[in-house]
């Protein structure tokens, strides 16, 4: 089996923090630009087209940009520009794309028809001399660098890094802008808890089954790492908001059953808690992401998140150990951490 640490992807991973500085250094003034458009033409509604992990940063965007910038934002359904030929009418909207490569031709069809409508266009993407960049009248470089592993990692952080720095810009917030410049250090702190991660994984070598809970701006957070099992692990695995969970899903539990709670410290915290002992007392087995101590002693697994930041910028750090875990999950399976089966790295969808 070949070493952990020479893959892609486990470089990758630990690349976040450089990349996030990167980032927040280098496209504070493109938010800045953005934030005056936006502002110019009095928006207040946002239409994201994504897929994927991309479509997973839009989620975290719906929740920091109604909660900070009271935006109304939608996801687009890009196969109405796509193949039924109806585009909606974006009105006095900013629309915005988010794609590691900037390449799919569903999702380019949705800035195109922006554009030609009139809206505000902007472009987070990995790759600006692209199909989707052409379409931005403000194009945000992610500056992660190549990403060679299949699943994306820090690609995906700097996406959201990418949307939260956007927020502070349209909010004019210092003190937004200095809770996200303490944000890569963060994500460096939280790398190490590798090593637990690393002897909690073959616990779930067998596992063929789980769910992913998440709420408020982790319910992306709750997506991302199911995609992340998922994609490298094999394994059925379902994202649910706590919420929805009870609305029916409940009755999935039988003793033994993995659900992994993401639920970093916050106004979802105490909620979340509560959720978990529902969990625990139909004999589930928990598993913990997080630094609030109401939920790690309930947990059969506690991941214990090492640097705690504000709520709205946790997803930022709490999808790293769901990166980790699907990571040591794979390996401990013997599959291929940077390619696996069936799937490439750029997925073009019309």
């Amino acid at each position: 089996m070949a070493s952990l640490t020479d893959t892609y992807l486990y470089r990758e991973i630990h690349e976040q923090p450089a990349v996030l500085h990167r980032l927040l250094d280098k496209e504070e003034a493109t938010a800045a630009a953005l934030a005056d458009l936006v502002h110019g033409r009095a928006i207040e509604h946002v239409v994201i087209a994504a897929r994927g992990t991309s479509d997973n940063a839009g989620r975290y965007a719906q929740y920091v940009l109604g909660a900070h910038n009271g935006l109304s934002v939608g996801l687009a359904a890009p196969s109405l520009f796509s193949i039924y030929r109806r585009p909606p009418r974006f009105g006095n909207a900013l629309v915005l794309g988010i794609s590691q490569s900037g390449q799919s031709p569903d999702i380019v069809g949705v800035l195109a028809e922006a554009r030609r409508q009139g809206a505000i266009t902007a472009v987070l993407t990995n790759r600006p001399a692209s199909p989707l960049g052409e379409q931005a009248d403000v194009l945000f470089d992610l500056h992660a660098g190549e990403e060679r592993a299949v699943a994306a990692t820090k690609t995906y952080t700097a996406e959201l890094a990418a949307v939260a720095l956007i927020s502070a810009a349209l909010s004019g917030s210092a003190e937004q802008r200095a809770e996200l410049l303490a944000v890569p250090d963060a994500v460096e702190a939280t790398l190490g808890m590798n090593a637990a991660i690393a002897a909690a994984a073959p616990r779930y070598r067998y596992m063929q089954r789980c769910v992913v809970v998440g709420r408020g701006y982790n319910y992306a957070t709750a997506f991302e790492t199911a995609l992340k099992l998922k994609e490298m692990t094999y394994t059925i695995v379902e994202p649910f908001s706590s919420a929805d969970f009870l609305h029916g899903p409940l009755a999935m539990i039988e003793p033994g059953f993995p659900v992994i709670v993401v639920a970093p410290s916050g106004l979802m915290a105490a909620e979340m808690a509560d959720f978990a002992r529902t969990l625990r007392e139909r004999q589930a087995e928990v598993i913990a992401i997080s630094d609030a101590a109401e939920l790690l002693d309930v947990a059969r697994v506690p991941l214990a998140l090492p640097a705690p930041v504000p709520e709205w910028l946790s997803p930022i750090t709490a999808i790293v150990p769901g990166q980790m875990l699907a990571m040591h999950l794979a390996h401990t399976r013997d599959f291929d951490i940077d390619s696996p089966r069936g799937i490439r790295k750029v997925t073009e969808t019309v």
